[in-house]
């Protein structure tokens, strides 16, 4: 299996459109080499601020293709392979891995309510199928299945390859148990926020950083609240991990995939909107994005 060290801010890069919802190729280059000039420490592409949820199978395949020719080694791609069904996952994850993916990242079958044990015979075949490092994805308000600690922990103890696991569920107490559970196994495991606001308090607790869509808008902010940890200065960190709340308050007012996108065409990136219909923030909303940017400019935040 591919070492990777799962850590640091990872964004779930935009799907930058044309004004017909064909994917901007140009662009999407262009954010890659954005991001990691701000220092950021993976790659992961078509995961929510991504839109996979609106990407057909071929078009996550282009958009992999040029994440991973672009990034050219320099930080590791996280790929988005999970899909509805177990035999889709799988097809996607072998596809991921032979573009050249470092990692997977696999979020929870949607729609159907799974039990447990369903979520654990499905990334258990996932798992087998590839030699590549797998982070679960448990994102429960997105597609009404919830990866319980237990799960996670037994999944780590039983899949070699099965060495982290992203929590956007919002709920401390649920990430803190993934990272207690995985912390007495006989392996590295990695924890990582999906909600952005939580980013520090969990590296603080064990985890190693976080999937941050903000990262899209203010990627050198973000990079800090890892930077400035890892340097031991939490006073730096807990400056910069604050920074970003009148931001994230925003996202009362639609869908934050919405939101992050908007945001990030109104401070320069041409990645147009979210396919439709996805794609609408009120003239309220908006007016309140307008202002918290500005905002945020004036405090250094980029």
């Amino acid at each position: 299996m591919k070492h990777v060290e799962i850590k640091g801010i990872i964004p779930p890069i935009l799907t930058p459109m044309n004004a017909d919802e064909t994917i901007n190729e140009r662009e999407l280059r262009n954010q890659v080499n954005r991001v990691i000039g701000a220092g950021v420490h993976g790659i992961f592409p078509f995961g929510t601020n991504g839109e996979a949820y609106a990407l057909t199978y071929a078009e996550k395949e282009r958009v992999l293709d040029i994440v991973i020719e672009e990034t050219r080694g320099r930080v590791p791609v996280y790929a988005g392979s999970g899909c509805i069904t177990t035999r889709e996952t799988v097809q996607l994850s072998k596809r991921a891995e032979a573009l050249g993916a470092d990692v997977l990242s696999i979020i929870t079958p949607s729609f159907a309510a799974a039990s447990q044990d369903e979520l654990y015979a499905h990334y258990m075949e996932a798992a087998a199928a590839v030699d590549l490092p797998i982070v679960l994805y448990n994102i429960p308000a997105r597609t009404g299945n919830a990866l319980a600690p237990a799960t996670v922990a037994r999944l780590a103890k039983d899949a070699p390859n099965i060495v982290g696991a992203k929590d956007s569920s919002g709920n401390f107490d649920n990430m803190k148990q993934y990272v207690e559970l995985t912390a007495v196994l006989d392996k590295e495991f990695s924890v990582l926020s999906g909600n952005d606001s939580l980013i520090l308090p969990i590296l603080l607790f064990g985890g190693k950083g976080g999937v941050a869509g903000c990262a899209n808008v203010f990627p050198h902010t973000m990079v800090e609240i890892y930077e400035a940890w890892a340097a031991g200065d939490l006073e730096r960190a807990k400056k910069a991990q604050d920074s970003i709340r009148p931001f994230r308050a925003v996202f009362k007012y639609g869908n934050p995939n919405t939101i992050i996108k908007i945001a990030a065409g109104l401070l320069g990136s041409p990645v147009g909107d979210c396919r439709k219909p996805f794609c609408r923030l009120s003239a309220e909303g908006m007016d309140a994005l307008k202002k918290v940017l500005e905002t945020c400019k004036a405090n250094g935040l980029h």
